[in-house]
């Protein structure tokens, strides 16, 4: 939390201690136990308003960019040279790709540094645990905080796809869970092996350069994952950025997917959310308890 919010809460418990409607102790415990996800997404979401610009500027300018280069540089050249991919333009192809990516490479950032901060340098999710706030529900309100700014995130992303005519599908708008569940598929898991560090040495930089990079290059966001060498297609398999741009294309164009293959992405995507969901819940518990 920031100085200034910090000052701002402790402005709104005085108000409200004063005021003589503060709750009895064991009626706000009572609360905090029901509602802890929601009161720490909310403080979470709070300490966000301090880079609230450079969110927004980055949100609307990553996929004006995107749509600029891809529309009239690189997708002009595209499509003079080979036409249509996968029976589109360029830029329809490429865009609920981007979106995609976009997400799941910005999860990252959300997921990594920030939850080593609230163990370590700041230790935010330690006040929480001198209430009836459960470890579990701290980190179940931290990622539902970030899935609440991706989804604003997302939504942006497609109005500018939008505007440049990148999602002729009447359900165009279904890309926008479709990209925060691929971000909950790698940003979950990614929450629960931060949890396990005690120290950063190379290990961020380290999922940026050999696990996000590779997954924004090979997984089928530039070009369709069946034209890469088949000892390369593996990269994209075992990714959230292939499932989710698979079924994006599906939402803005109608891609060709079969039943099955539609079965695969949406399993695929909800066991890697579930999966580290309850691995950051124990990992949270153990340490905040230790």
């Amino acid at each position: 939390m920031t100085d200034h919010a910090r000052v701002e809460a402790d402005a709104d418990a005085t108000a409200l201690a004063y005021s003589g409607r503060a709750p009895e102790h064991a009626v706000m415990a009572a609360r905090a136990r029901a509602r802890g996800v929601w009161y720490y997404a909310e403080t979470v979401l709070r300490g966000m308003r301090a880079y609230f610009w450079p969110i927004v500027l980055y949100s609307v300018g990553q996929p004006l960019l995107y749509m600029v280069a891809m529309g009239i540089g690189l997708g002009t050249l595209v499509s003079s040279g080979v036409g249509a991919v996968d029976g589109v333009d360029y830029l329809t192809f490429v865009a609920p790709a981007l979106l995609v990516s976009t997400v799941v490479m910005s999860v990252t950032a959300e997921m990594t540094y920030p939850v080593m901060a609230g163990f370590k340098w700041q230790r935010l999710y330690y006040a929480p645990m001198a209430t009836a706030v459960s470890p579990g529900q701290i980190a179940l309100g931290h990622l539902v905080a970030v899935v609440i700014r991706f989804l604003v995130q997302a939504a942006i992303f497609w109005l500018v796809m939008l505007a440049f005519g990148a999602a002729p599908s009447g359900w165009s708008f279904l890309v926008i869970p479709v990209g925060v569940l691929a971000a909950t598929a790698f940003g979950a898991p990614l929450q629960a092996y931060a949890a396990t560090l005690t120290d950063e040495g190379f290990q961020f930089a380290f999922i940026q350069r050999f696990v996000v990079m590779p997954m924004f290059l090979f997984a089928g966001t530039f070009f369709p994952l069946s034209v890469m060498p088949v000892y390369l297609q593996w990269i994209g398999w075992i990714s959230p950025v292939w499932h989710g741009t698979e079924l994006a294309r599906l939402a803005t164009y109608g891609a060709p997917l079969s039943p099955l293959m539609l079965t695969v992405h949406v399993g695929f995507l909800l066991a890697c959310t579930v999966a580290g969901l309850m691995l950051a819940v124990r990992f949270y518990t153990r340490r905040l308890r230790s």
